[in-house]
């Protein structure tokens, strides 16, 4: 918002201001002063955190979150802090196409989940305008229920660009929920098909919602988003839905046994539901757990941590020396020369972008 100044000179941010030229409203205050906003320490942020206060976890995923540098050390140090207390919940990725009910889903589910004595962290992603930039975040509204259950925890967030149906932070993100307390942790992606993909790099189990009529044996079997779930549930069976919804778990069985084995040894399953009904959760849930019991025992469920502990490093490493190479002064005073350049076709783009890494690295690629 502009800042404009009154007939005494006086600048006002208020919604009370108007256009320039154009007299200003008296001061309905004139003793009024803004009151400066405490900025929480570090020390304060991790009290909170190990505490399970609300309020404090959600300002401290609004730090990790935030694109501004100054706020980039003092989230780098939470998370570390945060690590020793984390590595203890079960993680599980929801993804699914539009429309096949992965709110309503989650909400019931997650009201079921909580009600077993769970602490529960729902991870919303939604999807970010290619042209605002904006997100919605409207989860926690289709989850009347839940978001007034004091042992669960909604977060929505926005993909902001990334790819593969997160955001930038989730994985610390979890991180944070998991030092404060919460056990199982949802992470809903944005529904984008197929290349939902990254959240299978952060989770301890896949769970792909489908809804009949979504595709035949043929699309079962394509590879991509299918060959990574380790459980499907066929959702909205209900009503005149339900034979429809016992047809697909018949076609997508069928395209699960056409699959080589996963490396954890576990053959997926197929379920049906109804998150309106609330029929057919009990059944997901145990599936859930044997799933947890059977990688357990057999091994995989650590080496699969370990694998995306290795997998985020490379991640976190790409991450920081692409914020660095952005960042740094020599390239972002030429960068701009480089594209005028590259728009005349007075240079290719490949050219282009080796000259300027050469510069920044030095002898990259001799």
């Amino acid at each position: 918002m502009e800042h404009y100044e009154d007939i005494h000179g006086r600048e006002h941010d208020s919604a009370l201001a108007v256009n320039r030229g154009v007299e200003q409203p008296p001061v309905v205050n004139p003793y009024f002063r803004r009151a400066k906003r405490h900025r929480m320490t570090t020390d304060e942020y991790m009290q909170g955190i190990l505490a399970g206060n609300i309020t404090v976890l959600s300002q401290a995923i609004t730090l990790v979150e935030s694109l501004l540098p100054e706020h980039y050390a003092q989230a780098q140090e939470i998370i570390e802090r945060c690590l020793p207390h984390s590595g203890r919940s079960v993680r599980i990725g929801i993804t699914g196409v539009p429309g096949a009910g992965k709110s309503t889903f989650i909400e019931a589910i997650g009201d079921m989940v909580a009600n077993l004595g769970h602490k529960l962290s729902v991870l919303a992603i939604d999807p970010s305008s290619e042209r605002s930039k904006g997100s919605i975040l409207g989860d926690k509204t289709r989850m009347e229920t839940l978001v007034h259950n004091p042992s669960v925890f909604i977060r929505p967030s926005p993909s902001a660009g990334s790819l593969g149906g997160v955001a930038r932070k989730t994985r610390e993100t979890i991180i944070l929920c998991e030092a404060a307390g919460f056990d199982v942790i949802f992470i809903e992606t944005v529904g984008v098909g197929q290349s939902e993909t990254a959240v299978h790099s952060m989770v301890d189990m896949f769970l792909l919602l489908q809804i009949a009529g979504a595709g035949d044996e043929l699309q079962g079997i394509k590879r991509g988003i299918m060959e990574m779930a380790d459980m499907i549930a066929i959702n909205k069976a209900d009503g005149g839905n339900q034979q429809r919804a016992d047809v697909a778990r018949s076609h997508f069985a069928n395209a699960l046994n056409l699959f080589p084995m996963p490396d954890s040894q576990w053959r997926p399953r197929v379920y049906t539901c109804s998150s309106v009904e609330h029929t057919g959760l009990s059944e997901i849930w145990n599936g859930v757990e044997d799933f947890l019991k059977f990688t357990g025992k057999n091994g995989y469920f650590q080496r699969n941590r370990h694998r995306q502990a290795k997998y985020w490093m490379y991640e976190t490493i790409d991450e920081a020396l692409r914020e660095h190479f952005y960042r740094n002064e020599e390239v972002a005073a030429r960068i701009g020369e480089f594209e005028k350049m590259v728009l005349a076709d007075r240079k290719s783009s490949f050219v282009a972008a080796r000259e300027l890494l050469n510069d920044y690295f030095g002898k990259i690629g001799k």
